[in-house]
Formats: structure tokens, sequence, C-alpha cells
């Protein structure tokens, strides 16, 4: 029976065994088990061999992350970072890797400061169609990376364009889908080879559990990804794995709200006399809004802005809130504020944060699912005070 997104996110993965001796768990249980025994040298029971290569409870997890992005296998690691790690073993010495210039720092520090040693290069460019990437092409490029949204900007990537363009150059192109989720964008869908989640955030979307995921389509790519998955270890531990189902079974009511709360903060701040811009697809003066709109089902929960104010007095606002917390991070219930320049984009050099657009004075916001008035409420007592 073919089921809406809403009814996957509850129960692929934790359909309730009700065969004979099944339990008839209508929750994934939490199997700790390192190993697991067999009756047969060469017949592994039910497939599993080491906890490492394969866990019941992950394995729940990652047949629900692939059911919600429509790919056919997925694999859970123990952080976003992991997950791109993972993706980049698939590459070898020579190879290049075209990303999107305005990515997570953390992804372009890995790229810079970890994947170049190992003669792989890189190169980060402001582009949002396949006409405009293809300009940075080399003849040993090999994976075009995107975000889409782009953290902090907000840039859009026309997913489809881009992956048309690099599937001519025999290119894969990754998809990190962490701010729109699931619920709003389908990257798979639109052309791309690898769909890239830091489960931190929405997926899990409570501030208590790290992980990352990859989904994808192609059995070739599967079957490498499953080899490094085991090869490399940084698996998700059976706990996380849980937490990240129980997290999913709310993914689309708090999704939902949380940008029904963006929309009212974003038209507060658009109003405000202390902000000279807002970086939010779902504006129609943000740049990409017409791709937004096209490619999306929804703008996402998350906002940028920056203030008409000096760095110390963009410091003074965040110090000033009350309700929402200064720290890394996104996507949870609780609203959070951060200050890239000083937090999460701190390790880009500071020429190069000026070059992508990332001012002293820009601020991050990540709307959570608290009363919107007190939200706002907070935000204007701090402003008020810059």
């Amino acid at each position: 029976m073919k089921q809406h997104i809403a009814t996957k996110t509850i129960h692929i993965g934790s359909e309730p065994n009700l065969e004979k001796g099944g339990s008839g768990d209508v929750v994934v249980p939490i199997h700790l088990s390192t190993t697991f025994a067999r009756e047969k040298v060469d017949s592994p029971t039910g497939g599993y061999e080491y906890s490492r290569s394969g866990n019941p409870t992950r394995f729940a997890l990652e047949k629900n992350l692939a059911a919600l992005e429509n790919g056919t296998d997925a694999f859970a690691y123990a952080s976003g970072l992991a997950a791109t790690t993972n993706v980049l073993l698939l590459l070898k010495s020579g190879d290049h890797v075209l990303s999107i210039d305005d990515v997570y720092g953390g992804t372009r520090r890995l790229f810079t400061k970890v994947f170049e040693q190992f003669g792989i290069t890189f190169t980060f460019a402001n582009f949002s169609n396949g006409e405009e990437a293809e300009k940075f092409v080399q003849p040993n490029t090999k994976l075009i990376w995107l975000e889409s949204p782009t953290n902090p900007l907000l840039k859009i990537a026309d997913i489809a364009s881009i992956t048309q363009m690099a599937k001519k150059h025999n290119m894969h192109t990754i998809v990190d889908n962490t701010f729109a989720t699931p619920i709003f964008q389908q990257p798979l869908a639109l052309g791309a080879d690898v769909v890239l989640h830091s489960m931190t955030k929405y997926i899990g979307g409570h501030s208590d559990s790290v992980g990352g995921a990859v989904i994808v389509q192609d059995p070739v790519l599967a079957e490498r990804l499953r080899f490094l998955q085991n090869a490399a270890g940084a698996i998700l531990s059976p706990f996380d794995s849980y937490s990240m189902l129980r997290g999913i079974k709310t993914l689309v009511v708090r999704i939902n709200q949380h940008e029904e709360n963006t929309k009212k903060v974003v038209e507060f701040l658009s109003t405000h006399p202390k902000v000279k811009k807002i970086y939010y697809p779902g504006l129609s003066s943000h740049e990409g809004h017409e791709i937004a709109k096209k490619q999306m089902s929804g703008f996402g929960a998350m906002v940028s802005f920056e203030l008409d104010a000096t760095l110390a007095e963009s410091v003074k606002f965040l110090e000033s809130l009350k309700l929402i917390s200064i720290a890394e991070s996104l996507g949870a219930v609780e609203s959070l504020i951060e200050h890239p320049a000083s937090m999460t984009h701190a390790s880009i050099p500071q020429k190069e944060r000026e070059k992508i657009g990332l001012s002293d004075g820009l601020i991050r916001l990540s709307v959570g699912i608290e009363d919107v008035e007190d939200i706002i409420s907070d935000l204007s007592q701090g402003l008020d005070k810059v």
C-alpha cells in the first residue's frame, strides 16, 4: 500500500513483528549486543554478525530514512561529518570536488584541512544552476557538493539543472538536505545521486543525539557505501538510532510548526529598523525564491539576518536574549541563535568569510516551536538594547 510521508515517518522500519515468537513491539527495541550468535558457522542469524557491520535498531532507522527520501538504501553514521567523510572516501588522490561556496564551516574544514592532504582538490564557487556550475568543472571533477538551502546564507541551488549537467560529465551530485528535510525537499527525485543529512538537526529534533545519514538509489553506490560504512566504522550507536527513530515520528508535525513560526518571525524582522537584510527563501526578495518555490514544498525554519550595528552591538544583542539560547547546532524544538563568524564558521579565514558574504554582523536563527509570540518578544527586547 502506498503511504504518504507523514505515515512513513511513523511506520516504516517500526513494523511490529507478529510472527510466531515475535514480541509485537510497536516501538523498535534497542539492540545493544555487539555480536550475534549463529547456529551454523556459515549462516549468520537474521543476517547479523557484528554490530558495526549491521544492527537491528540501526537497520530499522536506515529503512525509515531510505523511505523518507524515496531511496533504496540508507546508511547511518556517528555524526553528519562522519557521513560526509564516508562519501569523500569514494574518491582517490587526484580527484577534484566542486562545492558551492557557502557550505557549513565544518564541511569546508574537512575538505581543506583533512582531505586535501591526500591529494584531493576542492573548488568553492558561487553558482545556482548547471550553466554557472559548469564553468568551474575540471577534467578530474568527480563530485559536485551542494547545500540547498546553504548554511548560513540560505542560498538556493537549482538541483535539477545542476544534476543534469553533472550527469553529462559523468559526475555525482551530493545534496546536503539538512535544512530542508525530506518533508520539504526530495533531492533524489531531482536527479541527485546522494542525499546527506546531519540527523543531529531536524531529523532528531531534540538536541539530544548526534548522527548523520546518507541515502542513495544507485545499487553500485549503495554497495560501495555499505563497504565503507563497515570498513571505516563510524556507525551510529543502537541507542542513538532509537533516538533518531523516535524523533522522526514527529518530524512532519515539528517542521510544519517550525515553518509557521518562522514566517511570523521573518515578518517581524522585516519591519524592524535595526535589521538591514534578511536571508530567507520564503521572501519574494530572496535571490533563490523562484527556484525554491519550484523544488521545495516549504521554505524551512532557518533565517539569517544582518543588523545595522557594529560587531560589539551584534554580540550585545545575542547576549541580551532571555529565551533564545546562544548555541551552535539548529533544527531543535527550542530556538537557537548564533554568530557564524565567531562560532560555526570561525574556522574559515576572515578574507574567505567576507568573500562569501559572511559579515561580522550576520546572525543565524533556528526558529523553534515555542509560542511564536514569546520568540518575537525576546527578539524585540534584545534588539532594543542594540
